[in-house]
């Protein structure tokens, strides 16, 4: 773990991996709701740094960091999202193939797993969703396609994403959901946060 000042009220702190990153935030999330952390105005998870944005004291934050033992985040949380699917992606076929398996088996796979919202970014709503075991993990399209259409349930690399809007995207396509991931008029706008848990649930068109 390592922390780097940013400006005089900001640290980003540098972890090992994406395992040790979700602990982290987890931690940090935990003395938050408890009342033992300092105060701190926004706190940013990414693949593998945390901001940590509105800090009273940067310097003493960073340098009480190395008594921190940061535990796994507990899969007990309740709020459980969950996403209706049609494993109907254009990609499927060629998951199916890089997997091994019949391309009906993509959705036993991707459904039967547990998945919690690592990070944000991208777009507005768009998460990076860990939790498909790591021999699942496939490459990004060789050349993107200009448009993907909302809704669009992906992968690439060790995540899948959900597309809360029309954009170019290189991401292998697997299946569609109606859920609305972003929406200005919603309080909070995103549904999906990081640390969110996230199940996807074939839809009776998807299986």
């Amino acid at each position: 773990m390592r922390a780097l000042p940013v400006g005089d009220r900001a640290l980003l702190v540098e972890l090992a991996d994406g395992e040790e990153t979700a602990a982290f935030h987890a931690e940090l999330l935990r003395r938050r709701a408890a009342g033992v952390l300092p105060p701190v105005r926004e706190i940013v998870p990414a693949a593998r740094t945390v901001l940590l944005d509105g800090l009273d004291d940067a310097a003493s934050f960073a340098a009480g960091l190395d008594g921190w033992r940061a535990e796994a985040p507990d899969a007990r949380v309740p709020d459980t999202v969950e996403l209706p699917v049609r494993y109907d992606g254009p990609d499927l076929a060629e998951v199916a193939a890089l997997w091994g398996v019949p391309a009906e088996e993509v959705a036993r796979i991707h459904s039967a797993a547990e998945f919690r919202v690592a990070f944000c970014g991208f777009a507005p709503g768009f998460g990076y969703l860990t939790g498909l075991p790591a021999r699942y993990a496939v490459p990004r399209r060789p050349t993107p396609r200009t448009a993907v259409p909302p809704g669009s349930v992906a992968l690439a690399g060790p995540y899948t994403g959900v597309y809360p809007r029309s954009s170019p995207g290189g991401w292998q396509l697997i299946g569609t959901t109606d859920t609305v991931l972003w929406d200005p008029a919603r309080v909070p706008a995103a549904l999906l946060a990081p640390g969110t848990r996230v199940r996807f649930v074939a839809t009776a068109a998807g299986r």
